[in-house]
């Protein structure tokens, strides 16, 4: 991808994704956009480029199919329900791989890195994923470093979320690392972003 090309982020959805996991970024990122001198370029995509009926039954209709979503800068995948089965789908795994071959920065929230696990993608790397997915992710790679405290993990080319509303951080992360702090500021005081859990 020539460096010069608009910044395209790509968000795949899938049969059982958390919403959150979907809608956390997107809204992050896509918010990003309007207050960015870069641009970028938010879409979403599904497998097949149909619809699909999230975790709860939220459907969503994809801009895009995975084989013409075109070249991605920033690749984000979702966890939920759903990532069982696509981590024993070789043709989604093989799909995830030569993907990375080709996008600079590969991103999971919450059980989406269950999937980059099954891929090879995280062999040998630091990363997180929901507290509740640690052992699967153990029994699918052991050679993962998991790291069971972090919001998210940033490995450079892979940057892994923990569970759902992890993922607007990572995203939030995302912003400050690609074009500034200060953007990530304005981007956090747009959506109006300041945890203050009541319980």
């Amino acid at each position: 991808m020539a460096t010069g090309d608009p910044l395209r982020v790509g968000i795949l959805v899938f049969d059982g994704a958390e919403e959150l996991d979907v809608a956390g970024p997107y809204e992050v990122l896509a918010t990003w956009a309007e207050h960015s001198a870069l641009r970028p370029s938010v879409v979403t995509f599904s497998p097949d480029g149909n619809g699909v009926r999230c975790a709860k039954g939220l459907r969503l209709v994809p801009d895009h199919g995975a084989e013409d979503v075109g070249p991605l800068h920033v690749l984000v995948h979702p966890g939920g329900e759903g990532t069982r089965a696509l981590a024993t789908d070789p043709e989604h795994l093989a799909w995830l791989r030569r993907t990375r071959a080709t996008t600079p920065l590969v991103t999971s929230v919450c059980t989406g890195a269950r999937v980059l696990a099954a891929a090879g993608l995280l062999a040998g790397r630091p990363a997180t994923t929901s507290w509740d997915a640690f052992d699967d992710i153990a029994r699918i790679d052991p050679s993962v470093l998991l790291d069971t405290e972090a919001r998210f993990v940033d490995d450079g080319d892979v940057v892994t979320a923990a569970g759902v509303s992890a993922g607007i951080d990572m995203a939030l992360h995302l912003v400050a690392r690609l074009e500034s702090p200060e953007v990530a500021r304005q981007v956090r005081r747009a959506i109006q972003y300041d945890p203050r859990p009541p319980v």
